[in-house]
Parts: structure tokens; sequence; C-alpha cells
């Protein structure tokens, strides 16, 4: 039985013009091994190897440049684990960030201890709705996708952490105003890449490409501004994750469709311009 040092060694080498990342291999092993973190596998390197034929499998898929967190059925958001498949997007760094924005700044227009009703549109895996309830227990909190595949990936999520969370299917807005909710915050990190060209191999080819590609002509950024007032009853924050390329497009949709607002471009930690926060008196 081989030790981990070995297994993780030959997979270093084996992965040398594949574009495998040393810390997807980690992140298999430490999988497969039960450890708490990727780390692990260097700590406990002279551990024995306890299932060789699984690693070989996945790794296999790592060779053909397959995202790891679809690999083993996982992905971290903010420490927390979340069940992920192809059905939805990874959550990303960015998203984090989006997160504690909406943490950190939400004190500027309402009382946090509220019972706010807030919607998370384009939900995927639940992340930012579910992680937004463990933070605010009062909030009142209603996620949505338009695809019914996303929202059962969202649900398993949500089970995993308590519920709190109810789910609707639908596109931007439509599902709330069926519903007659009046928002307080919407929150929303939609399709917003204009370059495929700048797009990874591992995220065009395995990604579902409906959640990551702007379409100008069905823009969920301008179908929220369209439609904001029949969500509408007081103040509304609204919070989105954006391209770092669409703060003249979407500086023009606020003008042409908002009334009495305030507006905040945000950068991310890449110091690129890649949140938008807008409140409405």
């Amino acid at each position: 039985m081989p030790k981990v040092w070995e297994v993780y060694n030959k997979a270093i080498e084996e992965g040398k013009g594949h574009n495998v990342l040393s810390n997807d291999i980690r992140i298999l092993i430490s999988h497969i091994q039960g450890y708490a973190e990727p780390i692990d596998t260097l700590l406990y390197r002279d551990d024995d190897f306890k299932n060789l034929p699984l690693f070989k499998e996945h790794f296999a898929r790592l060779l053909k440049e397959e995202p790891v967190e679809y690999i083993i059925n996982e992905a971290k958001f903010l420490g927390r684990p979340f069940y992920v498949d192809r059905r939805v997007l990874i959550p990303r760094l960015e998203t984090e960030q989006l997160v504690s924005k909406i943490s950190e700044k939400v004190s500027e227009y309402f009382d946090p201890r509220n019972y706010l009703v807030v919607a998370d549109i384009g939900t995927g895996s639940g992340c930012i709705a579910i992680t937004l309830k463990t933070m605010f227990k009062n909030w009142l909190l209603t996620a949505s996708d338009i695809s019914k595949d996303a929202l059962e990936v969202a649900k398993i999520n949500s089970e995993r952490y308590g519920g709190g969370v109810r789910f609707l299917e639908g596109s931007s807005l439509e599902p709330y105003i069926e519903n007659r909710m009046n928002l307080d915050i919407i929150v929303s990190n939609p399709p917003y890449i204009l370059n495929k060209d700048e797009v990874q191999v591992s995220v065009k080819d395995y990604e579902p490409e409906s959640a990551l590609y702007l379409d100008k002509a069905k823009s969920v950024y301008e179908e929220i501004f369209r439609d904001y007032k029949k969500v509408k009853k007081g103040s509304l924050l609204m919070c989105f994750e954006i391209g770092y390329d669409l703060e003249e497009y979407l500086t023009d949709l606020m003008k042409k469709y908002l009334e009495d607002y305030e507006f905040e471009f945000i950068k991310d930690l890449d110091d690129r311009t890649r949140f938008l926060f807008v409140y409405l008196n």
C-alpha cells in the first residue's frame, strides 16, 4: 500500500503539462483520506493511502481539466462546505467578498437586526442566501433561479444548514412579483462575462454556460432595474456582483430606469471593479 507522499509526488509529475494545480491534487487526496484541510496531505504524508483506485479515477478527470470541486462534489464558501455539481457554478472568492461587503455595509442603510426581506436572484448553489441566513438569523431569505436543476442543488445545501431559505423558480424579479413580495434587499450574482476568450478551459467546458455569459438582450441587471418598483415599498438596497468591464453599461441602465438613487462601484481584492451597491430611497 503506497504512502500519501508517494501518491502525491507521482501525481505532481503526471500533472505537469496538464494545467493541474498542486492544491487540487491535495484537495483530492484530503477528500479521499478524510483530512480536514488540503494542507493535511503534507502533514500526514507518511499515512497509508486508503483508496488508490478511486484517486486514479478522480485524477484522470483532473487531467482533463475538470474542476476539482465537481469531482468531489464540494466547494468551500467562507469556510463552509457546499454541495456542487455541473448544474451550478462553483462559488468563487469574488462572491465571498460580495457577502462580506453586504455584512459590512448593510448597517449604513438598515438596522441588520430587523426582519429584512431579502431576495437572492440567480442563487445557483444557494451559497449567498444560505450564508446570509446563517449570519443574519432574522432576515427573511428567498432565493430564486430560472433553473430547476440549480434549485435542486440549492435545496440540498439549505437542508444541510438547517433550512430557513424559501426557494422560487423564475427569471429575475418575476417570481417575487408573482408572489406580491415587498423587498428590502436584492442580492444577485447574474451572468456577467462579456468576453468568452478570457474564460479558462475548466470553466468553459464544464460550468453551466447560462450562468456565465451576459446576453444584453435579456440582461438580469436590466430586468431588475426595469421592474424594481413592483417589489419596492420602502427603501431598497441592491447588491450585485459584476464584471470589471460593465461600469459604463450599468451606469447607463441606472440612468434609464432608476429614480432617487445612490450607487457605489466597489473593487475586489485584485483592485478590479467587481460590485455595485445601489440604494433607492
